[in-house]
């Protein structure tokens, strides 16, 4: 249902308690090896292969793994930034230079982040990236995606749009979170790509 254009929230809270119970249910075992496919996957990209510049992020708990792509793209020569978690929700970012220059950071009651121990580089710095990899819960063929709800992202999308800066988006998900539909709201934005333990798909919408 939607009102003035935005969607029922009770809706899409009800969808992402149902994503996020499946990714719990997962091995541990699974989630490394998922992860490890991904960043084989991820790396046939073209536009990740030839990205100087990559907006990244660490997964926690059950996400679909990204640590081994973190590596694959700096022992390829890109630069990786990574977020950090600012108190409005907002996200500044800082560079990744491998394991060692991530700091464990806890946000409240909310799960532990792992997030760069360097220099801040401001919000901003994220405009000079031309690939970014977004987490996500779900997404669909339009290339809409389904968050966890925070809205980071969503400031960050809005701050490329203002910046007119035109980097490739894609999502990180597991190959059952690519469905026929998710719901959107007026503010949200196509993803490009997605990229699931079993390979590369285009979206129509981005």
């Amino acid at each position: 249902m939607e009102h003035d254009g935005r969607v029922d929230e009770p809706g899409k809270r009800t969808l992402r308690r149902g994503f996020l119970a499946m990714r719990s249910s997962l091995p541990d075992d699974d989630v490394r090896a998922s992860g490890r496919a991904l960043a084989a996957r991820a790396l046939e990209l073209p536009e990740l292969a030839q990205a100087r510049t990559v907006a990244a992020y660490v997964s926690v708990g059950s996400e679909p793994g990204t640590g081994a792509l973190l590596d694959a793209l700096r022992a390829r020569g890109a630069r990786v930034l990574l977020p950090a978690l600012l108190p409005d929700n907002d996200l500044d970012w800082g560079e990744y230079t491998g394991p060692g220059s991530l700091a464990e950071v806890r946000h409240g009651g909310r799960m532990a982040l792992f997030e760069p121990s360097g220099a801040r580089l401001g919000p901003d710095a994220v405009t000079g990236a031309d690939v970014v990899l977004l987490p996500g819960l779900a997404v669909d063929a339009r290339g809409m995606r389904l968050g966890r709800g925070g809205g980071s992202y969503d400031r960050v999308l809005a701050r490329l749009e203002r910046a007119g800066a035109r980097p490739r988006l894609v999502v990180l998900l597991y190959d059952w979170e690519v469905v026929a539909r998710v719901p959107e709201e007026e503010h949200d934005r196509p993803v490009h790509a997605v990229v699931t333990p079993s390979g590369v798909r285009r979206l129509t919408g981005g």
